[in-house]
């Protein structure tokens, strides 16, 4: 018999289950068209759980309810697999997370939100005493977290899946980036986990909470249910009064929604027209690696060149198929590899330079502030992935190159972007939570140093600044 779990789609508490799942290789399915208020009130719903809480599942031995006891059971399932820990020392520390998760994190953000939704009575005391604990939980896991890439340990444990998914209703609903920008190592935490590949398959995109829900006004559901009963007599002067009354007001709505259609143009594209297209070097840097006979080659001197490189020097003549040497055995073939293999970086940072406009553009150096938490290089790399997936915004404004450097752990993160304008966009350093995790040093191009090493980052040289390159992304 297969695990089916029974809970809603988009249901926080059964992603717990469905993201362990995802890490052990566990089959669960869950249930199809599952409604809350009426699946679980069904006779057979309330057999496997008295109480009608979701989720629950079904497992070849019986129910089970509760969604940190499911996921418990899924995580353990499989036992090649440290969702669990390796020691008992390890099993302690994750089952202490999950209750911190449980009564800190998800306890309070319940508390805040659940009364502002108008499923509980507001009381402002109430919401202060929640945000205060709430905070307070906050701080102690961002002291955690700030010598630890994880929860326990050096890799996703149950404990990680669990805080992570008691976090999205808060992240999405009503922690906003303002509140959450005090605790910068949680929102690190959040971010990378929900950027994992089994965290996103089974969460999908989230998007941070832009404001705090207004508070829901308890008389609203009483009002419509008083004119639905009596008053037969009066309904219709009523509703005289009311249809009259009502397309004034929807005219004045429609009047205020047709006047702010045109919507304001970005700041960026009001300054002054650059000689620089933007797009056309994206389509150089793109071409040029695979198509570099038709770009590149172009004007280059095999013959003047060659004389200054060792003819053995033959590395990197894959592509080369089809350009008219005397031979591919020949001196010449080996020399024109070799001057290609060492000149493609100065040919395409030469065209860089010609199509580079100061007074448009801007270049600009990024230095990842926390680099030696950077210990596991998939964590690392997802990192980096995550941070040009959230710089798509900005993708008709800028180009990027993002570094990955070491061979051996803590790794560095560096990073060169153009952006239009003088300065860092401000609706990037708004939207991208990113941004403040790095150090960013606008470059000087009259500084010959700095000019080179832009052109090093463009073309993945290596080694960079005396180290290997682990991985290099490029944003285009």
């Amino acid at each position: 018999m297969a695990l089916v779990l029974h809970a809603g789609s988009t249901n926080k508490n059964a992603f717990k289950a469905l993201i362990a799942a995802e890490y052990t290789g566990v089959k669960v399915d869950l249930v199809k068209d599952f409604e809350m208020g009426v699946s679980n009130k069904t006779p057979e719903f309330l057999k496997m759980n008295p109480i009608g809480k979701v989720p629950v599942l079904e497992t070849p031995d019986g129910p089970i309810f509760e969604s940190n006891a499911i996921a418990c059971y899924v995580a353990r399932l499989k036992d090649a697999n440290l969702l669990y820990g390796s020691s008992l020392f390890e099993n302690a520390l994750i089952e202490q997370w999950i209750d911190f998760a449980s009564l800190e994190i998800d306890a309070n953000i319940l508390r805040w939100f659940i009364p502002r939704i108008g499923f509980a009575v507001y009381h402002p005391p109430a919401e202060e005493a929640a945000i205060s604990a709430l905070k307070r939980a906050l701080d102690a896991l961002n002291t955690h977290l700030a010598s630890n890439t994880y929860l326990v340990g050096h890799s996703v444990t149950l404990a990680d899946i669990i805080m992570t998914c008691n976090f999205v209703l808060g992240f999405n609903r009503i922690m906003t980036k303002s509140f959450t920008s005090e605790f910068p190592n949680v929102e690190r935490y959040f971010w990378t986990m929900v950027n994992q590949p089994n965290f996103y398959k089974i969460l999908g995109d989230i998007k941070q909470a832009e404001s705090v829900p207004p508070v829901q006004s308890a008389k609203k559901p009483s009002q419509t249910k008083e004119p639905a009963k009596p008053k037969a007599k009066d309904e219709p002067k009523k509703e005289t009064k009311k249809e009259s009354a009502k397309p004034k007001e929807e005219v004045v709505g429609e009047e205020e929604e047709e006047a702010p259609k045109p919507k304001p143009k970005n700041p960026l594209d009001l300054l002054p027209p650059s000689k620089m297209i933007l797009d056309d070097w994206k389509r150089l840097y793109s071409n040029t690696k695979t198509n570099f006979r038709e770009v590149a080659v172009k004007g280059i001197n095999w013959r003047d060149e060659g004389s200054e490189i060792d003819a053995d020097d033959s590395d990197g003549c894959e592509g080369l198929d089809g350009l008219e040497f005397e031979s591919r055995e020949g001196e010449t073939w080996k020399k024109g590899c070799a001057i290609w293999h060492k000149h493609k970086s100065v040919l395409r940072c030469t065209r860089f330079w010609d199509m580079y406009d100061p007074e448009g553009y801007s270049l600009w150096f990024c230095d990842y502030k926390y680099n030696d938490e950077n210990t596991v290089s998939f964590v690392t790399l997802n990192k980096v992935g995550g941070f040009l997936q959230r710089m798509d915004l900005a993708r008709k404004y800028a180009f990027g190159k993002m570094l990955v450097i070491g061979s051996e752990p803590p790794f560095k993160v560096k990073g060169l972007w153009l952006f239009r304008g003088q300065e860092i966009p401000q609706f990037v350093i708004n939207e991208c939570y990113d941004m403040e995790l790095y150090e960013w040093k606008k470059v000087d191009i009259s500084d010959a140093d700095q000019k080179e090493r832009v052109n090093q980052m463009i073309e993945d040289y290596e080694p960079f600044e005396g180290e290997a390159l682990l991985d290099a992304k490029c944003f285009k």
